[in-house]
């Protein structure tokens, strides 16, 4: 928990292009009865994924007593100004790119069954269901600090029009925030998803099918130029970066997120 707290937060300094996440303030709220080693446990998870991960550091912080566990806290990071790429600026005929599958929240509730009513799940593979658990958990705590890396190796990124990371609004939700004063609109015609998330989320009760479920510490969501789309995901790859073009900026309706009624659905083993 420690790992995917400080992955979502610092991943948000990422999503603006910044190259180095200069160190984090840490928030911890526990319930009283909560076991140190468990306070304990979420605080060395931080620190492992800030100094092993990121080559930063916890700066500080503060711990308080709450009925709910809160886990979070901020980070901070240096750039010139030029070198950000914000949220907004798509263009009409970018292409999306998505550096992670989404399909957190149905799988990581299907970890939650398993624990209390395992009955609900007799219909899954029990090792696939532990396979998919893992992989989101890896996800999870993967930064997209290589994602920037790769962005920062060429000597002119503007190609890339505009950037976001995949987090608590889904896919959809994210999109639509890129496309706030734009008045284009975007289809989704590539959907990678961890595998079994599709089904797990229908079954329990999350809105796949447009996208719109919530995700934790997901994949960046790049608009760019499509004479660039190629080279750049090559790029990605060969930074041991899975990714996928997973759509279009157009012009039909302002502001408006589609799912292709042709989608294509890949299933994701692995990243």
């Amino acid at each position: 928990m420690g790992e995917i707290a400080a992955c979502n937060v610092t991943n948000d300094v990422f999503a603006m292009n910044v190259p180095e996440v200069s160190g984090m303030l840490v928030f911890l709220a526990i319930n009283k009865n909560t076991p140190m080693h468990i306070a304990a446990g979420i605080l060395k998870g931080i620190k492992n994924f800030m100094e092993q991960k990121i080559d930063s550091t916890i700066v500080g912080g503060h711990t308080i007593y709450s009925e709910w566990p809160l886990i979070g806290g901020e980070a901070s990071g240096f750039a010139n100004k030029d070198a950000i790429i914000r949220k907004q600026g798509v263009r009409n005929g970018d292409k999306l790119i998505l550096t992670k599958p989404i399909g957190l929240q149905g799988v990581m509730a299907a970890y939650r069954v398993l624990k209390d009513f395992p009955e609900m799940l007799e219909g899954y593979s029990p090792n696939e269901l532990k396979n998919s658990i893992d992989l989101a958990i890896k996800i999870m705590t993967t930064s997209n600090r290589s994602v920037v890396k790769t962005i920062h190796s060429y000597e002119d990124f503007s190609f890339i029009h505009a950037m976001t990371d995949v987090t608590g609004f889904g896919l959809s939700g994210h999109l639509k925030e890129m496309l706030q004063n734009s008045g284009l609109s975007a289809v989704l015609d590539t959907i990678p998803s961890i595998k079994l998330s599709k089904d797990l989320s229908n079954d329990l009760g999350y809105d796949f099918n447009e996208c719109s479920c919530s995700e934790t510490a997901g994949g960046m969501l790049l608009s760019i130029d499509p004479e660039k789309i190629e080279d750049f995901s090559n790029a990605l790859f060969s930074n041991g970066i899975s990714n996928w073009t997973v759509g279009t900026i157009d012009s039909v309706e302002n502001e408006l997120v589609r799912i292709s009624d042709k989608v294509k659905q890949i299933e994701v083993t692995k990243i």
